[in-house]
């Protein structure tokens, strides 16, 4: 029974991180490949922090998605199972896969909290967004968490198992219980839900009295819908990372493996949230989208200048300021 219940979940995962996965992936990296295209092609955008973080967000998605869920999906999905015949890609992925999402998370993190304080009334926290300050603590970050990173580079290694498959695996215990409890329940999931749910609502509650504001026309829309888009973004990477972060918990706090049934539904659900999990890097673009009008005119007039005028990919944004 436990037999034919194990293979019956085996197929399941299967077709889900294949399909599921594999569209993430597609629908993934074009968006954010839009999102390039837009932040990068419009002055307005350019000059401003907090989209420079939302594009230092944007490549890191897509190399997320490339060296986490493509991959899971050539493991699961194909059965090709690179990490086992390649010590140096064991030891690559894993590195790549943890780098890339925890400086995703940060520069969503970092957007908000600049969002905040480009939103507040004080002109000392106003001070705080600036593109100066928005490049160093990018490059602050990304320092960080490469050094961070770096004992996966050490401890993942190739496992030759007496019977059974090569894996690639963590092989100190210590370092095994740090990644699972701290790299994975805390830094990935549990602290940049709130930080960016405790600044998202200090922001929204900036941005409803940003009428009465003193400040240009322009520059005031711009925050409006900046602010707006990250908000959004928030709520829906809540949604997303809360599954993978419960069935975490779940996971460490009871004895699930000892029921090979139980285990078998588990599996299921866990890689269901996980393919849940990678939406947090697949979907920014398609949301900035749906909530903002003006971020539809500004996609538009993007494309039309990238295929009527190839020579000038950049220009000044001039779509006039709408209600996002």
């Amino acid at each position: 029974m436990s037999s034919a219940v194990g293979f019956c979940a085996s197929c399941i995962t299967q077709s889900i991180v294949l399909y599921v996965g594999m569209c993430t992936v597609i629908v993934g990296v074009s968006g954010n490949l839009l999102n390039l295209l837009i932040f990068l092609s419009l002055k307005t955008f350019r000059e401003n922090s907090c989209a420079f973080y939302l594009v230092l967000m944007s490549l890191v998605n897509i190399g997320h998605l490339i060296t986490g869920q493509l991959t899971r999906v050539v493991i699961t999905g194909f059965g090709m199972d690179w990490t086992s015949t390649s010590l140096f890609y064991c030891k690559f992925r894993q590195f790549s896969v943890q780098a890339f999402g925890l400086v995703s998370l940060t520069c969503l993190c970092l957007a908000t909290m600049d969002q905040f304080f480009a939103t507040c009334f004080t002109i000392y926290w106003q001070q705080w967004s600036n593109i100066r300050l928005a490049h160093r603590l990018s490059a602050l970050a990304i320092v960080i968490w490469v050094l961070y990173c770096t004992p996966y580079l050490v401890f993942y290694d190739q496992v030759f198992a007496a019977s059974g498959p090569v894996s690639c695996s963590l092989t100190n215990i210590i370092f095994r219980q740090y990644h699972t409890y701290v790299n994975n329940v805390a830094l990935s999931c549990g602290l940049p839900l709130v930080i960016t749910v405790t600044l998202g609502t200090l922001a929204y509650r900036n941005v409803r009295q940003i009428a009465y504001r003193t400040v240009p026309l322009v520059r005031r829309e711009l925050d409006k819908q900046l602010t707006n888009m990250v908000l959004i973004q928030i709520i829906f990477s809540f949604c997303f990372l809360l599954p993978y972060f419960i069935l975490l918990v779940i996971s460490l706090a009871t004895n699930i493996t000892s029921d090979p049934v139980t285990n078998a539904y588990f599996n299921i659900f866990i890689n269901i949230s996980a393919c849940i999990y990678y939406f947090t890097y697949a979907c920014p673009f398609y949301i900035y989208v749906c909530v903002s009008k003006r971020f539809r005119q500004q996609l538009v007039y993007a494309l039309c200048n990238l295929r009527f005028n190839p020579k000038q990919r950049t220009a000044p944004n001039r779509i006039l300021p709408l209600q996002p």
